[in-house]
């Protein structure tokens, strides 16, 4: 059984099988988000802030960092909304974007150690990032498409995700550092798309043992009371080996399904957790 941990400059969040599922916001990322963009396009930190506050507030351990949106200089901008996160909230990043030079830029000016999200089964994505987390100490997400794309064949998904641990390793990345993200698609246009991403984790899980995280809301997009679907799929995917997931932690019953599930999975001794959300619930209700 693996342990994946990060940390901030004076904190350690553990990422495992055996420990209550970590919540990893999702919302400082300007996709979809036309006036979250135009605010770090204007160099306006101000939603950044309060966004990392936030999600602090309301239960998050990791906080996700995206800058990706068009007209921006990631390389530049990407380093500077690290520090004043880090400076915010005293939680590990996940720092997310495509670009390896950015992600360079950004774990240059990180103190802690971060989880990049993410690399790719596609050699380019693998020969680019794979060096720069081996170089910085970080901890790696490995998102299972390759240069053909996202298989719908869990076995394939599994190959993918082989090809990234065999790589990371060769590069000197501890299995411990590597977490495999088995794609969130969406229901409403593929009916068997839950199904594949569950198949998918059972079968990384007990294959490769490693950590394994999923963006959770992609599941229900496009339909109605999305909420539902989202929360229901989230309990789904904990019971098949999820350790960490990527979310809105102030989306209604998220975080109460979440500390439900792991009670339920026998990883919050004497409900302690449980209660604690509760607690919070009523006080907020």
């Amino acid at each position: 059984m693996y342990h994946t941990e990060i940390r901030s400059k004076d904190k350690i969040v553990t990422i495992g099988r055996d420990l209550p599922a970590v919540i990893i916001g999702e919302r400082i990322n300007p996709t979809g988000k036309k006036k979250f963009g135009q605010a770090l396009l204007a160099r306006d930190f101000e939603a950044v802030r309060r966004e990392a506050m936030t999600q602090v507030e309301q239960g998050a351990d990791v906080l996700d960092v995206n800058v990706g949106v068009a007209g921006v200089d990631e390389v530049a901008l990407l380093p500077e909304v690290v520090k004043i996160v880090a400076a915010t909230a005293d939680v590990p990043l996940c720092i997310d974007s495509a670009n390896p030079q950015a992600l360079a830029a950004a774990l240059k000016v990180y103190e802690g150690k971060a989880l990049v999200n993410s690399v790719t089964g596609e050699e380019k994505s693998i020969d680019s990032v794979l060096p720069v987390v081996k170089e910085y100490g970080a901890a790696v997400v490995g998102l299972l498409m390759d240069d053909e794309g996202i298989s719908n064949d869990p076995e394939k998904r599994l190959a993918i995700a082989s090809k990234i641990v065999e790589r990371a390793e060769k590069a000197g990345i501890e299995r411990s550092d590597i977490v495999i993200d088995c794609l969130t698609m969406t229901v409403s246009s593929d009916h068997n798309a839950a199904v594949l991403t569950l198949k998918t984790i059972e079968r990384v899980v007990e294959e490769l043992g490693t950590n394994i995280i999923l963006g959770i809301s992609n599941v229900s997009f496009g339909l109605p009371d999305r909420h539902s679907i989202t929360k229901t799929m989230l309990a789904m995917a904990l019971r098949a080996g999820l350790t960490c997931v990527i979310m809105d932690p102030t989306a209604e019953g998220m975080r109460r399904t979440m500390k439900s599930a792991d009670l339920l999975l026998g990883r919050d001794e004497w409900a302690m957790n449980y209660l604690a959300e509760y607690r919070q619930y009523s006080e907020q209700a």
